[in-house]
């Protein structure tokens, strides 16, 4: 049966998400069918220079171990 797994992070520690994506697939012995990947800019703030890091989505799309 296939299931949907869904990672969220911030664009300025991508290394952290992958990492715990990484770490989710050794674990779960989970066949990845898919991956997907958003990115959600953000805004520059009134009181900061320049932007402010982006959410990233991560939807993984896989068979479950049996």
């Amino acid at each position: 049966m296939r299931q949907v797994k869904v990672f969220k992070g911030v664009e300025t520690e991508l290394w952290n998400l992958e990492g715990e994506i990484n770490k989710w697939v050794e674990d779960s012995g989970a066949t990845i069918v898919q991956i997907t990947g958003n990115i959600a800019p953000q805004t520059p703030s009134s009181s900061a220079a320049g932007f402010a890091s982006s959410d990233v989505l991560v939807l993984v799309l896989y068979e479950a171990s049996k």
